[in-house]
């Protein structure tokens, strides 16, 4: 069996380290997500954190503390929903054939 193991590890190395690549890039590509028709907007980068909210005048004045939050939430989940779907797609191109379907990569 020519290379072996040796080839094996040199491959293995040479995925880990496109992996962190694409960790590092992730951090610098955002997705934003709205609710309430646009009236709040929340961005998250792919590394699943929360960038910014925007929350419209108009909802602010309106006074409805309740209503309010819900959008925030709404609004947010949908960013960071959509920062792990990106997370997975940007990994899954990387890995698609050689790590299972439903196997978590640590960091994504």
């Amino acid at each position: 069996m020519k290379g072996g193991i040796q080839g094996m590890m040199k491959q293995v190395q040479k995925m880990q380290a496109e992996m962190e690549k694409i960790q590092g890039e992730l951090a610098n590509k955002t997705v934003t997500e709205e609710s309430g028709g646009g009236m709040v907007k929340a961005t998250a980068n792919g590394k699943k954190e929360l960038i910014s909210i925007f929350i419209e005048n108009e909802i602010i004045s309106a006074g409805d503390k309740e209503m309010l939050e819900d959008l925030v939430v709404a609004a947010v989940n949908k960013a960071l929903s959509s920062a792990d779907k990106m997370a997975q797609d940007e990994m899954g191109a990387l890995t698609k054939g050689i790590i299972p379907p439903g196997f978590n990569i640590p960091g994504v």
